[in-house]
């Protein structure tokens, strides 16, 4: 199991291997302009695969800017030959998430569990 974790002020990120080829980034905090680019980072298809699950359980807040690292990142991914999924929303994150139809893109799961066996 890979496990690289990333931290900034206001979002810490952490990457685990739970299955082979799937990869769940976990962000912790603040997804905003300031900390974006540490999500896009993240969400890069490696030597590890292109298939991501982005648990959003443990984030606080979401702008315009961490919505264009996902519709960006579920670009990148599906050119790879990969997917993205999103699981665990707060209620908050997860009206963001809805008023910008971003389920109409990319799966979005209620329960990390839920996405991985999806």
């Amino acid at each position: 199991m890979n496990n690289d974790i990333k931290q900034r002020a206001l979002l810490s990120i952490s990457r685990t291997m739970p299955q082979p080829g799937v990869r769940v980034v976990a962000c912790e905090g603040e997804i905003d302009d300031d900390t974006a680019g540490m999500l896009c980072d993240a969400l890069r298809a490696d030597d590890g695969g292109s298939r991501f699950v982005l648990d959003l359980g443990a984030v606080t807040f979401l702008d315009s800017a961490g919505i264009r690292v996902l519709f960006a990142a579920h670009r990148d991914t599906v050119a790879a030959g990969g997917w993205l999924r999103i699981a665990a929303m707060a209620s908050e994150i997860e009206e963001v998430v809805q008023v910008v139809g971003l389920p109409t893109v990319i799966p979005c799961y209620p329960a990390l569990a839920q996405a991985l066996n999806a």
